[in-house]
């Protein structure tokens, strides 16, 4: 499991959501969309505080985390967060783990 994201990502979380920081977003998989790693399911976020975090990620001030019962969703794949100038929205980007023998 890897997660990325860029400085420009985070910014877009703190205006997105419209909090101040610190402030936590817990990233899921949402029943919904047409996803790229797992058919039926896309990335959703939500800026509420951790139950039972298996994954945190701390970047100016927002803590990223995703729970424990989502971590098959990140499994064996690499997520990247990214933001897109041209739409001026976060862009997701998914890659086979590196597998190291």
């Amino acid at each position: 499991m890897f997660i990325s994201i860029d400085e420009k990502a985070a910014s877009w979380f703190t205006k997105e959501f419209e909090v101040i920081k610190p402030i936590s977003i817990r990233l899921f998989p949402q029943y919904a969309g047409f996803g790229e790693k797992n058919k039926g399911f896309s990335l959703a976020f939500s800026a509420e505080q951790p139950a039972n975090a298996s994954y945190t990620q701390e970047m100016n001030g927002i803590t990223f985390y995703v729970e424990g019962n989502d971590i098959w969703f990140f499994e064996d794949i690499e997520t990247y967060l990214s933001f897109d100038e041209g739409i001026a929205e976060i862009q997701i980007t998914y890659k086979e783990a590196s597998i190291i023998h």
